[in-house]
This record gives structure tokens, C-alpha cells and sequence, in this order.
């Protein structure tokens, strides 16, 4: 009886062991997932910090590893989910302004329209895509033309990141030699 039961655990054990060889975890992923906030030491680092967080972006960072950006890989005149993988998602902790227009708290989704000198930026409703594929522009919240601002070193990873100047956030988007930045009115 003490051998099957000895037998039971062995076969048991051996089982177990061989069934989490079966999962199959993805590689390190090309354009990892990033999160900027506004202001950016709006998180809870510790137990006594009261962190109060206007903006959130969730985003992949491609990088540009040698190649020609916008107008080859970003396409001028279509739109893109400013970054890759899944579209960019936004999180306004309370009602903002873009463009003169009022956003309420909540979530949504950041794409683009990047031109040479110019960009549209889009505040859209929909979220849970991949890339600007099923992008619908029935469900623009807002659509903003900011200015392109060259940059003389080469950003290599996608980067979104905040300044300030009084009450307005800037949302600064950099990759490759460009920046553009979309300023978010705090109210």
C-alpha cells in the first residue's frame, strides 16, 4: 500500500512539473509598454504620500533602430495610434480642456494624424484596439492641428512625457528627430 501511495505522489509530482512546461510565456516585447503622468510624481511611492494625478497615458514605445520614421514607417496623412501595439489610452483624473473644448473625466484613446509640419492630434472614445486599424472617427472627442518642433539629436524610443506652464499640461510627444506638444488645460 505504502508503494502505490509512493507511486500515486511520484506520478502526481510528475504531472504537475510537466503541466508548467506547457505555458508558453511571450519574449520581451520590441516596443514595451510605458505610463507618463501628469504631474509625474503624481503615483504613491509611499504610505504617507497623497498622490493626486490629473493625466495618465499608457503607451508601447517602438524604437527607431536606423530607420526613416515619419513619412516612411508613420505614414503622413493617416492616421496612427502614436506608439504601437495597442493604441495609446489616456486617463483625465478630472474634467480637462483641449483645444477649447471640455473633456470630462475618463478614459480614452490618443491617435494622430502626423504631416511635416504639422500634426492632428485625436482624443477618441473607443478603447481596446489594436494600432489605428478599426479607428472611428464618429467617436472623436476632440481634434487639435499642433506644430511640429524639429529636434537635432535622434529620440530612439517613442517618449511621452508632461511640462508645465501654469495651469496647462503639455503632453510632449518625441520620436526620432520630432516633437509635438498638445497643451491640456487643468481645471
Amino acid at each position: 500500500m505504502k508503494k502505490i501511495y509512493l507511486l500515486a505522489v511520484i506520478l502526481f509530482t510528475a504531472l504537475s512539473v510537466n503541466a508548467q512546461d506547457v505555458v508558453k510565456f511571450s519574449p520581451l516585447d520590441a516596443s514595451p509598454v510605458d505610463i507618463s503622468y501628469f504631474p509625474n510624481r503624481a503615483v504613491k511611492f509611499k504610505k504617507t504620500d497623497t498622490p493626486s494625478p490629473v493625466v495618465k497615458v499608457v503607451y508601447s514605445r517602438p524604437s527607431v533602430k536606423g530607420r526613416v520614421i515619419f513619412g516612411d514607417i508613420v505614414k503622413f496623412g493617416e492616421v496612427w495610434r502614436v506608439g504601437a501595439n495597442e493604441n495609446t489610452e489616456v486617463k483625465f483624473y478630472k474634467a480637462v480642456t483641449i483645444g477649447g473644448k471640455n473633456i470630462p473625466a475618463g478614459y480614452y484613446s490618443l491617435f494622430a494624424i502626423p504631416e511635416k509640419d504639422k500634426w492632428t492630434i485625436i482624443i477618441n472614445k473607443e478603447l481596446d484596439l489594436w494600432g489605428g486599424y478599426a479607428y472611428d472617427e464618429s467617436k472623436d472627442v476632440v481634434r487639435v492641428s499642433v506644430p511640429v518642433k524639429p529636434v537635432s539629436d535622434v529620440i530612439e524610443a517613442l517618449s511621452i512625457a508632461f511640462t508645465t506652464q501654469g495651469n496647462v499640461a503639455n503632453l510632449v510627444i518625441g520620436w526620432d528627430k520630432t516633437t509635438v506638444e498638445l497643451p491640456i488645460t487643468v481645471k
